[in-house]
Order: structure tokens, then sequence, then C-alpha cells
């Protein structure tokens, strides 16, 4: 099976415009991430999709392909669907492109569980081990089936715990990451859908595809998918990069 690779990353971010050229370490926010993709070894292909001839120009030096799509896309999906026009693949993963510290072999894993299942989606998650993370309902939580397929996701804390005194030995609560791997068919099927309630509700795109039928294989990893949301978060990723180098 063929895999890409997508990275959408538009300009005009709510809460900090421009971030994805935002330098971090001397670098650009997209140079890091486009960096942990590359060490992928799944990924036959890696795109990024964007709507700013800025980012494109910028990607260029780092001899990935930077591919122009519409300024109006509603979710980075949807731009990540048009990015895949006309290029062959049975895969695709929507990769974050504000999270520099991104595992490659997080995204070998989610590309591994749909080729090895027929799954149509995978995605990833990680243990909540606090009552702060737990409680916030920024940190969309998970919940499986027995075939280690998403059952739901919630911003609200699922499974709910009636009786404190008789918990459940091992990991309850699971933080969910936004990274998504995608069938191609599945995945044009989800942007041609509309919205449905349970989406409106909770404000989770990927409800919408529970809502169609879909799914969803879980990958576990440690990992909580630290990014760059606002220009505070700068300072605290380059600590972790300097901290991480030999």
């Amino acid at each position: 099976m063929k895999a890409v690779g997508v990275i959408p990353g538009r300009w005009q971010s709510k809460r900090f415009p421009g971030k994805i050229l935002t330098p971090i370490c001397g670098r650009p926010l997209i140079h890091w991430v486009i960096e942990n993709v590359s060490k992928a070894q799944s990924l036959d292909e890696i795109l990024v999709a964007t709507d700013d001839v800025r980012i494109a120009e910028s990607v260029a030096s780092t001899g990935v392909k930077a591919v122009m799509t519409r300024p109006d896309h509603p979710s980075g999906t949807d731009r990540v669907a048009e990015a895949v026009e006309g290029i062959d693949a049975d895969i695709v993963i929507n990769i974050q492109g504000d999270e520099p510290l991104i595992e490659p072999d997080l995204i070998d894993q989610l590309v591994a569980i749909l080729s090895e299942n027929d799954w149509e989606m995978s995605t990833a998650v990680s243990p909540i081990r606090d009552e702060e993370e737990l409680e916030n309902p920024g940190v969309v939580k998970v919940v499986r089936r027995e075939d280690g397929t998403a059952l739901y996701f919630s911003r609200s804390i699922i499974p709910h715990v009636r009786d404190h005194d008789s918990v459940p030995e091992g990991t309850l609560h699971w933080r969910h990451l936004g990274i998504y791997g995608y069938r191609r068919a599945f995945l044009q099927r989800v942007v041609q859908s509309a919205p449905c309630i349970l989406e409106e509700a909770e404000k989770l795109e990927q409800l919408r595809a529970l809502y169609l039928g879909a799914r969803i294989g879980i990958v576990e990893t440690k990992d909580k998918g630290i990014g760059v949301d606002t220009p505070e978060d700068v300072a605290t990723v380059e600590q972790l990069l300097r901290a991480m180098k030999p």
C-alpha cells in the first residue's frame, strides 16, 4: 500500500497567526515538523498543504513539496483531502503542522494498523495521568471497543467512574492525540459528508467519522503531542528541543 503524509498548514491561525513559520531555535516551526516526519519509514511521499505562498516558499527549501489549497477550508482534513486529489495513495496520514516533536515511529504505527486491518481510520492516544488533564475540556478523551477501535470521543470525562472505591485496575482514561490515518476512499467520504449533531455538539470532527460507521484503530503512545498553540508555547518547545540535543 502506498502511504502519503500530509501536513496541513494555513497562515491565519486564530490564536497565533503565522505560527507555522515562527522561529523555533532559529528554524521555522514547519521545518522541525518536516524533519521528524521525514524520519518515518512508511511514507512514500510527504506534502505540505497550505493556503499561503510564504509557507510554500519556506517549505521549498526543505525538499518537500508544498501544495497550494483553497483558503476557505473549514478544517485541516478538508485541506488534506484537496492536497491529495490526483495523488496515487491508499493511505493518507494527516499530521499536525504545529508539533515539532512528532514521533516518526508513531506515524509508522498508524500506517501499519491500516495496512494490517480493514479499518477506515487510525489515530493515537496517550494515558491521562493527573486530575487537571482529566478535567480539562481541551483534552479530548476516548474509550475503545474490545477490538482496539474507538467507541467514542468526548471533551467530558469518559468513562465516568461511579464508585471510586472500586476503580478497575489499569489505565482507565486516555487522551486523544490529533493525528489521523485515513483510507483514501473514506477520507473523501468524510469531507463530502455534512457535520453530524454529535460533532456540532462536542466540536470534534472525528465524531463525524464514527457517525458514518468508521472503525478507527487506536495506537497507544506515551507522547502527549507537544504543540505550539500560542506564542507562550515557543519557549517551552525550545527548551525541550535543546534538552534533546546530545
